[in-house]
């Protein structure tokens, strides 16, 4: 079983309240990343019911580490737009209140999903149509894949600009080293 990363930057729907209350969008149906895999709209469903089921959260972790868990998600849904999530950092644990200054001051703008591939297929371009995926986890981290959603918390910040395009140049050269 393995456990896929899928990065998506906070989108400009994203909300900071009190500097530990989050809530955005971890993923957008229909947009293809820069690693070419695009999730399709229910991908998640199944994986949020069992969950549901099981009364098991989806972690809140720091740049998808499990032994830095810095809050919870208090809600984690599907809808037509995409994995929408809302929930607590916990100040109380010091990475929680170094994540929570890092979004504030905007050096942290990114969101990445941790899942495991249920089903998927290819969609003719190189990348991957993800029609289901089992959800593991939702972390903060420091360079997404999605470049279509940023984060909104303390409006447009040229700083975090500059930051998604050092992004995006690394993960271009990361893919090209990583077919040579």
């Amino acid at each position: 079983m393995t456990l896929e990363h899928k990065f998506c930057q906070l989108g400009g729907d994203l909300v900071v309240v009190d500097g530990s209350t989050i809530e955005g969008y971890a993923s957008l149906f229909g947009k293809s990343d820069q690693g070419g895999d695009t999730v399709e709209k229910g991908a998640y469903a199944a994986s949020l019911r069992t969950s549901a089921a099981k009364r098991a959260s989806i972690k809140m972790l720091w740049q998808h580490d499990p032994t830095e868990p810095i809050g919870v998600w208090d809600e984690v849904r599907e809808d037509a737009r995409g994995l929408w999530v809302k929930g607590r950092i916990l100040t109380e644990v010091t990475r929680g209140r170094e994540a929570a200054a890092l979004i504030g001051a905007g050096a942290i703008d990114g969101l990445s999903i941790g899942y495991r591939t249920v089903k998927s297929r290819k969609d003719g371009k190189g990348g991957r149509l993800l029609s289901e995926l089992e959800l593991w986890e939702v972390s903060l981290v420091t360079f997404p894949m999605l470049p279509d959603a940023r984060v909104g918390a303390k409006g447009d910040d040229p700083a975090a600009q500059t930051l998604r395009e050092m992004a995006a140049v690394f993960d271009d050269a990361r893919r090209t080293m990583a077919r040579d």
